[in-house]
């Protein structure tokens, strides 16, 4: 059995210096500019989640930022690299393949924005995620001009390849409704607070209740592997628009007023009230939706199989068969013995046991250069491996 390089092997020697694993009840403490953040380090056993606490070095105080997106669970111990001076990688120790990656992310975007619209400090975490995922699709138009039709046309042809986010509602649900499959059924006090701390992509008042779309159920259908079709108005439309979801944006127009006037007539499902009233808020949408900076693609439903084959072909669709949903690669797990260490955008992670002639496939490498999304929903464009330098020597470094 080859040797591992004797440098490399003085490195990771080296890497429990600051990025050691923590057992659970101490900290890691991470320095950014004239804060240090400490991470973990609670001895209250109710604590169920990684908590976070700055240390404002210019003034020696301590600090409780707000935190926002979905709390890590505690784990048995965690390691913590600087990324980029505005995240923080967090990599749990003895948890599952899924839930051991997890970026704090302190000075990123959404931070900024969030530090400002709240006028206190803030952190927010993201959960990593290897892969990356297709862009979501934001599908609207008004009432009567064929969307709804175009996209059950869709999901009946590729039903793998797409699905739809759950909305929320404070609304009680009807007979048979079922939570979590028609809607999330919530108080309005939790949906309300879950706004403010900018878990909505979008959300609008109806008849007194709130209606919206969370940022966290169009994320659970990516990692589904699926790809997220959002059915919402142009406002709607305009507010995620000026979130951090990256989405494709289309627009469906009828041929012309009069022509959607007589798909809604002949539907024969409203009142002439309502008619009136679908009207009125269908000549606001036809003027914002093609005025531009909006939508991404505009598309005309005069002939609805031609409507559909030029929405297929702007999804890349064209010719190919429904298939089931991606896979990622077997995930590895991480045990809860390890030390870090970062070299440009690679994260190496060392579970070297003490024998260290009987190891094998002791080396992980975390690799962060391409990164996307984050806060509050995930930070995805993982890619981890291991990497057996014990068997192969200096070749089985070549994959760094």
């Amino acid at each position: 059995m080859g040797e591992a390089p004797a440098l490399f092997v003085d490195l990771l020697s080296e890497c429990t210096n600051g990025f050691a694993l923590k057992s659970k009840g101490s900290q890691t403490t991470t320095i950014v500019s004239d804060k240090t953040y400490l991470i973990g380090g609670t001895d209250d056993e109710s604590t169920s989640t990684i908590e976070v606490q700055i240390l404002d070095r210019s003034t020696g105080q301590l600090i409780v930022p707000k935190v926002l997106g979905t709390k890590p669970k505690q784990c048995k111990g965690h390691s913590a690299v600087l990324l980029n001076e505005d995240r923080i990688l967090i990599v749990k120790g003895d948890s599952s393949p899924d839930d051991c990656t997890w970026f704090l992310e302190v000075d990123t975007k959404f931070v900024k924005q969030q530090r400002e619209s709240l006028e206190t400090e803030v952190v927010a975490w993201s959960k990593g995620i290897r892969g990356e995922a297709e862009k979501p699709i934001v599908i609207s138009g008004p009432s009567g001009v064929g969307k709804g039709t175009l996209i059950a046309k869709l999901m009946k042809e590729f039903p793998s390849m797409f699905g739809f986010s759950v909305s929320h509602t404070t609304r009680a649900p009807r007979e048979k409704e079922k939570d979590g499959f028609h809607y999330h059924f919530t108080d309005r006090s939790v949906m309300e607070k879950a706004i403010k701390d900018g878990k909505f992509l979008e959300f609008a008042a109806v008849h007194g209740n709130l209606y919206g779309t969370s940022i966290e159920a169009v994320e659970v259908v990516a990692d589904e592997g699926k790809r997220c079709i959002l059915d919402i108005d142009v406002q709607g439309a305009r507010s995620v628009r000026a979130s951090t979801l990256e989405a494709i944006f289309i627009f469906i127009c009828p041929p012309s007023f009069d022509e959607l006037e007589k798909r809604l007539r002949e539907r024969g499902t409203e009142t002439e009230e309502q008619i009136q009233k679908r009207l009125r808020n269908a000549k606001a949408e036809l003027e914002q939706g093609q005025s531009g900076g909006i939508f991404d693609h505009i598309l005309v439903n005069n002939d609805l199989e031609a409507c559909y084959e030029s929405l297929k072909k702007l999804l890349g669709l064209e010719g190919i068969v429904s298939t089931t949903p991606k896979s990622l690669s077997e995930l590895v797990d991480l045990p809860a013995v390890h030390s870090v260490w970062k070299i440009d955008q690679k994260i190496l992670i060392n579970c070297r046991p003490a024998e260290v002639e009987k190891a094998s496939k002791q080396l992980f490498v975390l690799d962060v250069s391409t990164l996307k999304g984050g806060a509050p929903g995930r930070t995805r464009g993982l890619n981890l491996y291991a990497v057996d330098t014990f068997a192969n020597g200096v070749d089985g470094m070549k994959q760094l």
